[in-house]
């Protein structure tokens, strides 16, 4: 490796008056126990394993104004390792790194991708490999898309309920990533003339009421941006959605010319990330001690 090569790897970058600017993001001495390898004492037993990884990007054609969205993840690189290990036992090292590189050369900022895979408990010492892929030197893998979530619209008697508690624990055994949505609180709004602040009054309303069923339970996590309902979503987990900023981002916005509809934008959610159900609780769905849904 050269040594401009081995600096970037390292999280340096470097600019010059023939390359455009480029930026590193990295996960580092990132240690899994895997069970990987070609000789015969490796098979049914793990080791660990160290991961480094660096993905070169290119300069943002916009400020990125501090928004998650606008940039690659560090879950994004801390997931394709995951995928990579899940996908079946491997016996080389360099399989492994090659399918993490194929993982993450479709990012669309992803430029480069420096991949540094070591085995720790092979002697006193690290062994492993080291490779450098661009989107010209490896055919990108299919990356599954993220579970199918269920959605569940929860009414404002739903939330302040004493068997809140419950539903949710039944809600957590359907075995599937769950996104949980809110309407306006109770309390009164503040008016508004302009239709445009009008809407962000609407949205932010029911944000407000977001983190009250947040403060309900410990499980119920608010999340505003596709980033984090990626993650979740990957992870299975419950989350409560925020709809602010996607709602605003998004080139596609829900029909809310008439003013913030929370149902609408319940389906609109749903929509969008290809929910397999939803459902409504406190309305189609009876708050009965036991959820059937």
């Amino acid at each position: 490796m050269t040594t401009d090569t081995q600096s970037r790897f390292m999280g340096a970058t470097s600019v010059t008056a023939t390359r455009p600017q480029r930026d590193c993001i990295f996960v580092r001495d990132y240690v899994r126990d895997v069970e990987i390898g070609a000789f015969q004492q490796e098979r049914g037993t793990v080791q660990r394993v160290r991961f480094n990884v660096t993905v070169e990007v290119a300069g943002a054609d916009e400020p990125i104004d501090d928004d998650v969205d606008q940039i690659l993840s560090y879950d994004t690189i801390t997931q394709a390792i995951s995928h990579a290990l899940s996908e079946e036992r491997l016996n080389l090292l360099e399989t492994l790194a090659e399918r993490i590189a194929a993982l993450l050369i479709p990012e669309p900022r992803a430029r480069r991708v420096f991949v540094r895979i070591e085995k720790l408990d092979r002697g006193p010492f690290a062994l492993g490999v080291e490779i450098v892929r661009d989107a010209q030197s490896v055919a990108p893998a299919a990356v599954a898309a993220p579970p199918a979530p269920v959605v569940v619209h929860l009414s404002n008697g739903a939330i302040v309920d004493t068997r809140l508690p419950s539903w949710l624990n039944q809600i957590n055994g359907l075995n599937a990533p769950v996104v949980l949505t809110v309407g306006f609180p109770d309390t009164a709004r503040p008016d508004s003339d302009n239709r445009h602040t009008a809407r962000r009054i609407d949205l932010l309303a029911i944000e407000q009421n977001a983190w009250v069923l947040a403060g309900k339970d410990d499980r119920c996590v608010v999340v505003n941006t596709r980033t984090e309902m990626d993650w979740a979503l990957g992870q299975g987990h419950v989350m409560v959605w925020a709809p602010m900023k996607l709602v605003m981002d998004a080139v596609e916005k829900p029909e809310i010319s008439d003013g913030i509809d929370p149902a609408e934008l319940t389906v609109w959610i749903a929509d969008v990330l290809g929910a397999r159900a939803t459902y409504t609780l406190g309305h189609d769905v009876e708050l009965n001690d036991t959820l059937a849904l």
